[in-house]
């Protein structure tokens, strides 16, 4: 009996086109890409997309800054993302961006039926204002002492040295992150999605096996503490997408990120003529995975699911969520250098060595992953480059000079042969469930016997 292919749609966190692509990033494209490579292998139909995220008040402050439009700035961005992710043979289906006309259009569809199903509220909110610059601030551009430890110069949601979090008006000496002036509290409408509302479905859903254990685990504390309604409306200036029938309101970055993936996915539709209902209608049979890292899960995990059923979408079949990346044991940084951009890696050293570095270490758990620079040279040195590569160049050797170019149409050893290809599920379920570390491990262990049965012979 042959089963059928699955059907299989695959999507990595969108980079914010504020910055470039960085080893940390890499992370999680790798582990991604691995895996659909995987599937591919085995004869899955399945389709790899993402797109660069590309609203928000810093991306708009930061073209103002440069002197040249949000379009202009992103634009750059989306070339530089590509190339880097080129660089490390990422193989995408689609690279889009979520400023574009697919992702307006859902968007508005999406909050429409939110809508229309009553699960969009509207409320008066005080916010500070920065009278200088005409503007609402976002959190992070208000700084100014922490309220607990009166730890001076810090943001307006939470104190880097206490780590306590607060309301920016409870700032003593609040100012402006952009102008530096004094702000003002000012009055206004704000738009919120009524999450509360979702709760008996997401109790369900976080408990369905769609999530890892950690995070379902972390999920019940946000219950006990309550789910809260969310703001999905920022005031103009704003550079994202107009909130339908609203003047002067946007929807905030963080609601039209994720329809990014939907998005993404309909352009490639369009463009190839898949069935996007398919994989994103309600009643869809196909399999549908987000890989993010595990600062975003809180949006993946209640946000996004309670919007796409809301709004008479699927839910994703899982979301798979990994550490950061650590360099030598500590959080990457630019003083010590140690913040490595993907293109920078990539002027360097074979983009292959890292992904094998990667995978070598990753599993299906939510651990940082330490790029350890001493461990990343012996291992590309000891394993792949003594053990694989090795074999690669011996045996293309002697088929060349002693056997005419020409391979055996059997190994002589047959039991030798029996045993590897015996280890084909094994390694392939390894890859199934994100455990590359011990795929890697019985590879390895393989290219070993090989070698010792080259040196025997």
């Amino acid at each position: 009996m042959t089963t059928q292919p699955r059907k299989i749609l695959v999507t990595c966190a969108l980079p914010y086109a504020n910055g470039a692509i960085h080893l940390g990033h890499m992370l999680e494209h790798i582990q991604a890409d691995i895996w659909v490579r995987f599937q591919r292998m085995r004869g899955n139909k399945i389709h790899f997309v993402c797109a660069d995220d590309a609203h928000g008040t810093p991306i708009m402050l930061n073209a103002d800054k440069l002197g040249i439009t949000p379009e202009e700035l992103i634009a750059k961005a989306k070339a530089d993302h590509v190339r880097d992710f080129a660089g490390f043979n990422i193989s995408f289906d689609n690279y889009h961006s979520t400023h574009s006309e697919e992702n307006k259009q859902l968007t508005a569809e999406i909050y429409n039926k939110l809508k229309a199903k009553g699960f969009i509220k509207t409320k008066v909110i005080s916010q500070l204002f920065d009278p200088e610059k005409n503007m609402f601030l976002p959190d992070r551009f208000v700084k100014g002492t922490c309220p607990k430890c009166k730890a001076e110069d810090q943001y307006g949601d939470n104190c880097e040295v206490c780590a306590s979090t607060y309301s920016p008006m409870d700032l003593i000496n609040p100012r402006s992150a952009i102008s530096g002036a004094t702000p003002i509290i000012k009055e206004s409408e704000h738009f919120f999605f009524d999450l509360p509302a979702f709760e008996g479905m997401l109790k369900e859903w976080t408990r369905s096996g769609s999530l890892q254990p950690e995070i379902a685990n972390k999920m019940q504390e946000w219950f006990e503490s309550g789910l809260q309604q969310w703001d999905i409306s920022r005031d103009a200036p704003y550079f994202g997408f107009e909130i339908p029938g609203a003047k002067d309101k946007f929807f905030y970055v963080w609601l039209d990120a994720p329809i990014g993936y939907m998005a993404s996915f309909k352009n490639l539709c369009d463009r190839e003529g898949i069935d996007f209902n398919e994989f994103w209608g309600e009643n869809s049979d196909a399999e549908l995975y987000h890989f993010i890292g595990k600062d975003i899960v809180y949006f993946h995990s209640l946000f996004w699911p309670a919007m796409l059923e809301g709004s008479e979408f699927r839910k994703p079949t899982n979301v798979f969520a990994h550490g950061y990346v650590t360099v030598d044991g500590a959080k990457m940084s630019k003083s010590r250098g140690t913040f490595i951009q993907a293109s920078t890696y990539l002027n360097h050293i074979d983009p292959e060595c890292l992904r094998y570095y990667y995978a070598a270490k990753l599993n299906d758990r939510i651990e940082d992953l330490d790029f350890n620079l001493e461990d990343f040279v012996q291992r590309v040195n000891t394993d792949i480059v003594n053990k694989l590569v090795n074999l690669a160049s011996r045996n293309a050797g002697f088929i060349t000079k002693r056997f005419e170019g020409k391979l055996a149409d059997k190994l002589e050893d047959e039991a030798l042969f029996a045993e590897f290809t015996a280890q084909t599920e094994q390694i392939a379920a390894y890859y199934e469930s994100r455990e590359y570390n011990k795929a890697i491990r019985e590879i390895m262990a393989l290219t070993d016997k090989a070698n010792k049965y080259i040196d025997e012979k």
